[in-house]
């Protein structure tokens, strides 16, 4: 039995009668006799009986109705399905995020937006170092990935700037730099003799010891080092317990760390870190291009910070 059987079926069902289903299906009324009569025999199922102005349903063929309906109306559900799959806008994406990158506005705004745009697509979210995210995007653990900055791009992954970003200095309260007006700028240099606490490790550079030590060296000076920590949030309690001075992206200032004041960089003294989207090169999932493209358009309205 063909799906096309089952639609002359309903046809007859709902008409109640075979002549004016054959018109309705363009086609004669003997081969649609010899067709309901050929179903009945394969199934061994009775489902019309003749009545004096045509045929009616037994209540087999109201069984068998009801399951032929279902039968389309799965079909037709499977089909819109596919379809808003293959235009991206059904199935699953797995984004991670470093920690320091989720506080650019940017980042929750466009999974947000993304998530309004396409509901039927389930978001999964992940946070965990630079090395971690990239590396997940590689292993297809993850789909797509935020960070800040970035030391070596592997050809199996695509990098898309999004903005740059400023970085601004975390200082504990009471810290002779802290004090006074604390909107007025910083030059670089006055913090030659400071000890820094920073994420990563010799290493494996991060975003601080990469950006920051170009940036010191230029300046004339060696940042002193005093701890390192996994992460770029995690430093700024050790900066509260005045372990050392800081420098974070200046999203993160909206963090709200008791015992810890920001400052910014004199115009002269600033320097800028990229934020980033990596995706996989090739990656032949219409929903991370989807994702993809909405970030990057969404990130043409926001100025570096």
């Amino acid at each position: 039995m063909e799906l096309r059987h089952l639609r002359y079926l309903i046809a007859v069902a709902e008409e109640g009668h075979i002549t004016r289903a054959a018109e309705r299906l363009g086609i004669q009324q003997p081969p649609l006799s010899r067709l309901i009569k050929a179903i009945e025999q394969e199934t061994k199922i009775q489902l019309f009986r003749r009545v004096p102005r045509g045929v009616e349903l037994t209540d087999a063929g109201r069984t068998f109705l009801d399951g032929a309906r279902a039968t389309f109306a799965n079909l037709d559900r499977t089909l819109e399905s596919a379809r808003r799959t293959a235009r991206g806008e059904e199935g699953r994406i797995s984004v991670a995020v470093t920690s320091s990158a989720g506080f650019q506005p940017l980042v929750p705004d466009a999974i947000r937006e993304f998530r309004e745009t396409f509901p039927r697509v389930t978001v999964t979210l992940a946070v965990g170092s630079r090395a971690e995210v990239i590396e997940g995007v590689q292993s297809n653990r993850f789909d797509a990935a935020f960070f800040w900055m970035n030391i070596g791009k592997p050809e199996s992954l695509v990098f898309h700037l999004l903005l740059e970003g400023t970085l601004v200095v975390a200082l504990p309260v009471g810290h002779r730099l802290a004090r006074g007006r604390t909107e007025a700028a910083l030059p670089l240099n006055a913090l030659s003799d400071e000890t820094f606490v920073v994420s990563g490790r010799s290493g494996t550079p991060s975003m601080q010891l990469h950006a920051i030590f170009a940036a010191c060296h230029a300046a004339g000076f060696t940042p002193r080092v005093g701890q390192e920590t996994q992460q770029v949030v995690s430093v700024l309690p050790l900066v509260a317990a005045g372990i050392g001075i800081a420098f974070v992206p200046a999203a993160m200032q909206q963090m709200d760390v008791k015992g810890v004041i920001y400052r910014r960089l004199a115009v002269e003294s600033q320097f800028k870190v990229p934020l980033y989207l990596a995706s996989r090169r090739g990656d032949p999932s219409v929903v991370v291009r989807q994702f993809v493209n909405l970030v990057r358009r969404r990130a043409k309205d926001y100025p570096g910070i």
